[in-house]
């Protein structure tokens, strides 16, 4: 488990304690001498450094079963003299090599060209390195008497990425970046920036600003609109539901059969009976009444037999007092 960044090769002594015996690639394939690991070497600007360092480094770190990756780092003077200016400095790029995982350890100030010596003092077993030649320092490979000593082992370049490919992406857009780097605070003096382009970027950056004011506020008002429509769709949907419940309830209250017609029978049919009522029977049957009696009232004076004489109708009267008497 890594648990700090790579050692400095001279601030350690080498740990390799066994003889330093020549091997061949297959011997270290092999995973021989057990007693120690492989040492292998890998050198380079490492300017930016980007997955397609850390992959190479990856490549030769895993070239044998059981390795020790030693990184040699040229300084800011000979990749200034051999091969050009840089964008970080020396130091950066130690750091960087120094915290990349596959590096055990790192050499600064490394030589352009490996010497007998250099090898021997690190006690390197093989040198890593993509397989095109290449040329500098007067040779047209640098690596050619290493490949002549069988101690060359090739890893595979990483396409579509490298130094001098990010360096053209900047200074293509060299605008964008400068006028983004005016926005964060950096002065024209720092990025050497003329007074007239500083002002030219400064006004470019508003028009962008207004653009993107206008442009939020376009979304803004899209996005309003869209959930005005759908709001009003459920408005429209919920008006629509209740338009169809009135209407029906309407009906089913209104309507030919509704109820309210029911009712208003039932009411007039109940007005009419009380206004008409059912008439009597023609015949209804008489009370028996008793053979004794007489039919009409004993107050009732029978006008078709008049009494005759005065005393005749005395004698009535004191009869129907009579009967009067009997009956209480």
């Amino acid at each position: 488990t890594l648990t700090a960044p790579a050692p400095f090769a001279d601030e350690i002594s080498c740990q390799c304690q066994a003889p330093h015996e020549k091997l061949t690639i297959a011997q270290a394939r092999l995973g021989t001498p057990v007693d120690r690991p492989v040492r292998v070497y890998a050198d380079g600007i490492f300017d930016l450094f980007h997955a397609g360092h850390a992959r190479a480094l990856m490549q030769a770190k895993t070239l044998f079963p059981n390795s020790y990756l030693l990184v040699g780092v040229c300084s800011d003077d000979l990749t200034h003299k051999f091969k050009g200016f840089t964008v970080m400095n020396e130091m950066e790029r130690y750091e960087a090599l120094r915290h990349c995982r596959y590096v055990d350890e790192v050499i600064r100030d490394a030589p352009w060209t490996l010497t007998p010596e250099f090898l021997e003092k690190h006690k390197i077993d093989f040198v890593a390195h993509d397989d095109i030649p290449y040329s500098s320092a007067g040779s047209d490979d640098v690596y050619k008497h290493i490949k002549e000593a069988g101690m060359f082992v090739p890893t595979q370049r990483t396409e579509g990425i490298s130094t001098s490919d990010i360096i053209t992406r900047i200074v293509r857009d060299y605008d964008v970046y400068a006028r983004r780097n005016l926005q964060r605070g950096y002065t024209a003096k720092e990025l050497n920036v003329s007074f007239i382009n500083e002002k030219k970027y400064r006004f470019q950056n508003q028009v962008d600003k207004m653009k993107e004011k206008v442009k939020n506020v376009e979304e803004k008002s899209k996005e309003f609109v869209y959930k005005v429509e759908e709001k009003s769709h459920d408005l429209i949907q919920k008006w629509e539901e209740k338009s169809r419940e009135f209407i029906g309830n309407f009906l089913e209250l209104f309507g030919p059969d509704g109820a309210w017609k029911q009712m208003f029978q039932e009411r007039s049919g109940r007005m009419l009976q009380a206004f008409s009522p059912r008439q009597s029977p023609n015949s209804s049957p008489t009370r028996g009444r008793s053979p004794s009696r007489s039919p009409s009232p004993p107050w009732v004076i029978n006008k078709t037999s008049p009494p005759s004489s005065p005393k005749a109708a005395s004698a009535s009267l004191s009869s129907m007092s009579e009967g009067d008497e009997d009956e209480k």
